[in-house]
Order: C-alpha cells, then sequence, then structure tokens
C-alpha cells in the first residue's frame, strides 16, 4: 500500500473512532439538560446511556467475525451508517424512550467501528511504522476524551442538548465518502458464519450486561436481576462449550493460550473496572460537593483527559521499543496512586490546585496504558484472527467498565444514606479503586518481556490501538 494511502487510511479510522469517543462524554455531560427538555424520568436518563452500552458490548464479537467474512470496510462502513442514522434518531426524539431506542441503534453502528478501525489500521502499516501510527491514533482517542466534557459542558450551559447527535451527520457523510473511496476491504479467513455462537454470545451478554446495569435500581437479590444474572451466565457457557468444539469459531478460544493476550484481557478488564467506574463519581463530586457548573466541571477534568492525549502517542511509540510490560505497570501503578491521593486529600472544600497533580497522574497512567495493552493483545497473532482478538479485547474492557460503575457505585450508594455521608460513600469506593487497580500493577507485570516479542517469526507479529 503506498504510503499516501496509509496514512488517509489512518485519518479515516481515527476520524471514525473521535466520533464514537467524542459522543458518550458529550451525551453523558448533557444528561441534566435532556431531562429537563424531554421531561424524562432517572429511568429514561438511564437508559439513555444503557441502550448504547447494551449493543455495543453485546455486537461487537459478531460484528467483528461478520467483517472478516465479508469485508471489514464492508462492515465498518455498514457501522458508521447506523451510527449516523442514530445520531439523527436522537436528535429528533421528543421523548425518553425514543431516545433510548435511538441511542441503541448508534451502539449498534459503534459495535462495528470500534473493532474494525482497529483491524484495518493494523493491516494498513508496515511492523516498522505501525507502533507510531497505533501510538498517534490514541492521541486522537484522547482528544475526544479531553474534548466530551467541555463540549457536554457548553451544551448544558446553553446550547440545545440534541446539538450533540447532529454534529456527528455531517463527520458520518463524511467518513462514508471518505471510506469508500480510500479504505481497504480486507478481510480474514473465509469461513462460515457461526449464527449459533452469535446468538449464545449475545444472550449471554445482554443477560450479564442487564444484570449489572440494573442491579442497584432493582436490588442484587431480585428475581429479575438473578434470573439475568444467571442465564447470562449460563448463555456465556454455553458459547464456550460452542466455541471450543465448532469447525469454524467466532471467537478461537485458543487466543488465550497466548500469555499476552490473556494477562492483557485481564489488566483492561481491570483498568476499567478500577477508573471508569470511579472517574463518574469524580465528577459528581466536583459539581454537587464542590458546587461547580457543568462547564466549570468539564475544564476541570480536562487536564486528566487532555493528558491521556498527549502521553498516549509517546507510549505507542515506545511500546514498539521497550515492549508493554514496562509502560503497562507504571501506567497502572499511576492511576492507583492517583485514585489514592484523590480519597486522602478530597473534603467539600478542597483547592482544586491540590486535586490538579493527582488528575494528571490518573491521565497521564492511562495513557501510559492504553496503546501498550491493545499492542501486548495482538502482538503475537497473525492477520486471521486479529478481528477475533480485537473485538473480545473491547468486550471484556467494556465488561470491566460497566461491573466496575456497578460495584463501585453500589458501595457508594449503599454508604451513602443522606447527604451528610457523601463524602464518607466517596472516599470508600475511590479507595477500592485504588485497590482494585493496585492489584492489575502486580498482574501487568506477567506481561511478556520485550526479548521474547522479538524473539517471535516476523509473518506473526502484530500491533494493536488503543481506544
Amino acid at each position: 500500500m503506498a504510503t499516501s494511502r496509509r496514512w488517509w487510511v489512518f485519518a479515516i479510522v481515527s476520524l471514525a473512532l473521535f466520533m464514537g469517543m467524542l459522543d458518550n462524554l458529550v451525551v453523558t455531560t448533557a444528561l441534566s439538560s435532556i431531562q429537563k427538555s424531554l421531561h424524562a424520568s432517572v429511568a429514561d436518563l438511564e437508559w439513555t446511556i444503557n441502550a448504547y452500552t447494551l449493543a455495543f458490548t453485546i455486537l461487537m464479537i459478531p460484528a467483528a467475525a461478520l467483517g472478516d467474512r465479508i469485508g471489514h470496510r464492508t462492515v465498518l462502513l455498514a457501522g458508521v451508517a447506523l451510527f449516523t442514522l442514530g445520531s439523527v434518531g436522537s436528535a429528533l426524539s421528543t421523548t425518553g424512550t425514543t431516545l433510548a431506542l435511538a441511542r441503541a441503534v448508534q451502539g449498534v453502528g459503534g459495535a462495528a467501528i470500534t473493532p474494525l478501525t482497529l483491524t484495518i489500521l493494523v493491516r494498513a502499516f508496515p511492523e516498522r511504522q505501525r507502533a507510531a501510527a497505533l501510538g498517534l491514533w490514541s492521541g486522537v482517542s484522547g482528544l475526544g476524551l479531553a474534548m466530551g466534557p467541555l463540549i457536554g459542558g457548553i451544551i448544558v450551559n446553553g446550547l440545545a442538548w440534541n446539538a450533540v447527535f447532529w454534529v456527528n451527520v455531517p463527520i458520518g457523510a463524511l467518513l462514508l465518502v471518505l471510506g469508500a473511496w480510500q479504505l481497504p476491504n480486507t478481510r480474514g479467513v473465509k469461513q462460515p458464519f457461526d449464527y449459533l455462537g452469535s446468538v449464545l454470545v449475545g444472550l449471554g451478554l445482554l443477560g450479564v450486561v442487564y444484570g449489572l446495569i440494573r442491579g442497584n435500581s432493582l436490588g442484587w437479590t431480585s428475581p429479575q436481576i438473578l434470573a439475568a444474572l444467571i442465564g447470562g451466565g449460563v448463555g456465556l457457557a454455553a458459547f464456550v462449550v460452542r466455541e471450543r468444539f465448532a469447525r469454524a469459531p467466532m471467537l478461537s478460544l485458543s487466543l488465550f493460550r497466548s500469555r499476552g493476550f490473556s494477562v492483557a484481557n485481564v489488566v483492561g478488564f481491570v483498568m476499567s473496572f478500577g477508573m471508569f467506574g470511579i472517574i463518574w463519581l469524580i465528577t459528581l463530586y466536583i459539581q454537587q460537593v464542590q458546587g461547580a457548573s457543568p462547564l466549570r466541571a468539564g475544564l476541570e477534568t480536562m487536564p486528566w483527559t487532555g493528558t491521556i492525549m498527549l502521553t498516549a502517542p509517546l507510549a505507542g511509540i515506545l511500546a514498539g521499543r521497550v515492549g508493554s510490560r514496562p509502560l503497562v505497570v507504571m501506567g497502572m501503578a499511576a492511576q492507583a496512586i492517583a485514585l489514592a491521593r484523590i480519597a486522602a486529600i478530597s473534603t467539600p472544600t478542597t483547592p482544586y490546585a491540590d486535586l490538579l497533580p493527582a488528575f494528571i497522574l490518573g491521565g497521564l497512567g492511562m495513557g501510559l496504558s492504553f496503546a501498550p495493552l491493545s499492542a501486548a493483545v495482538m502482538y503475537r497473532l497473525g492477520e486471521d484472527r486479529q478481528g477475533q482478538a480485537s473485538s473480545a479485547y473491547n468486550t471484556i474492557r467494556e465488561l470491566g467498565g460497566v461491573f466496575g460503575i456497578s460495584v463501585l457505585g453500589a458501595i457508594f450508594q449503599h454508604i451513602v444514606t443522606g447527604p451528610t455521608l457523601f463524602m464518607t460513600g466517596f472516599h470508600t469506593a475511590v479507595v477500592a479503586g485504588a485497590c482494585i487497580l493496585a492489584g492489575g500493577t502486580g498482574l501487568a507485570l506477567l506481561l511478556p518481556g520485550r526479548a521474547a516479542a522479538v524473539a517471535l517469526p516476523a509473518e506473526m507479529v502484530a500491533s494493536a490501538a488503543a481506544e
């Protein structure tokens, strides 16, 4: 592939990922404005987020498998089209129900975008350029994270809430044109589509994710939640059995024989559990306890998300030289220290200047971890299994965030029985998150070293990108 076309590929897949990252964080910040405009209930607001999460998590593995079969570009552009249509539907919504349905359509599109942009980018660049390209792509993702809270704050402070969805429409249209023009329609190994595996993994993830999302509001021992969690567990167990004996599995279990793949997936799960399970509580603390406006909250959290944007490209480049292990260990340790510091000093009157170093350290740790973790997932795999590995990693990482929000949120809500106990619940949950990340630091030591990676045959070496 010509050098100029490679960078076209980089630009297209980065823009697609940026669109998704920006949309999610802006929507979260704009929930208050949405509630007022649509007269939505708290349950409606929950489903504004959860409808996207459910569809996104459930369909990533089937979408990647379909891309291997009919073409990565074909499925990616179909995902962009669905995401754009879902954005139009969201912007035109007049009730909480229609907004949740439109968000589910966005989630279906996002499930195709996330893993397939990764697969396409990895195949477009030769090994000597891959680390730099993936690091830059991580920086674009970080830019979406950095701008999301700020743009969301601007919307909440005066602009129409549906502007966040309308902005996706011209971006989606541009991606469809550029993608059809420049993206190669690569494929994985030609094999039958695993319909039964798709159904089993879909039902299993639906049960588990639904149970985790609704557990706090309905009660963890309620029949509905127990049925969802048990049924989801049975579905996932049946999926594992199916993939173990299927002639053409959707997800080859042999991937987990790679230490890099297995350990990176566990560490990615732990990182999402600890950080994404706490970040939303930090936003609540800044607004509800310290009295910041949504716009001010967005500005004050930008050093955290902005640091990811600055650090991730450098981490991607360094991963190609020193390996993933030292960067991920430092990154996980930095995140644990950042949360421990926040827990130690946060009070209703803590000056922002005192919190700022911990915010920067947390962003530094996330930036150091994203690209090297994804590279470790893909490092020992040939091109025929990169789509499966990418979708599995993103699904597991997404589940980590759902688990973290549910479990750490449950700890917080169990303690907070009144306004005066907010800080007690906040401190307890943040300390728990710090301990989880400290455990992830130890797990990261099990990642393969650089010497082992260099010794692999060149045709088996691949890298991956952060999200």
